[in-house]
């Protein structure tokens, strides 16, 4: 190895005809400061490349919707059973989740390469929305209920 190609001497060594290591322009770090900005590092990181999977679930009304906003453009959209759940996609980053049947089913967004951008559970229920079920005998009649109760679209599809 050529002796001088292990240290670089700086201008104002030169032209005084000095040699010698060019000086740090960062400040020495300590041992634990470098180990800290490594895991700080690593968690942005891995926060970064992790899918946004919903801890709680999400919670849709029969026939009412819910608005998701996607933190990255979706490629595609799958539903565990469309029978639960409906998606309407708006654009790469929105989605309406409508809820058709009663149940519980995972929707699970991914982008162009099949990284997942969104994943949740989606709880189908009747909520509070002034909807009564009437029974006689084995038939369900669902009724939508304001000022006065009738017959909803639901019940007609129902043998």
């Amino acid at each position: 190895m050529v002796p001088w190609a292990s240290r670089a001497p700086d201008a104002g060594a030169l032209l005084k005809g000095k040699t010698g290591p060019m000086p740090r322009s960062t400040p020495s770090r300590s041992p634990v400061t470098r180990s800290l900005m490594a895991a700080a590092t690593a968690l942005v990181a891995s926060t970064l490349a992790a899918p946004a999977l919903a801890q709680d679930p999400l919670r849709v009304d029969i026939d009412q919707t819910a608005r998701v906003q996607l933190r990255a453009p979706a490629g595609s959209v799958i539903v565990g059973n469309p029978q639960i759940a409906d998606i309407t996609v708006v654009d790469s980053r929105t989605l309406f989740v409508t809820g058709k049947g009663y149940g519980v089913t995972e929707i699970i967004a991914v982008d162009s390469i099949g990284r997942t951008v969104f994943q949740s559970r989606v709880v189908v229920s009747a909520g509070d929305s002034g909807q009564v079920r009437v029974w006689r005998g084995g038939q369900v009649t669902e009724m939508a209920c304001g000022t006065t109760c009738s017959p909803s679209v639901r019940s007609a599809d129902n043998p």
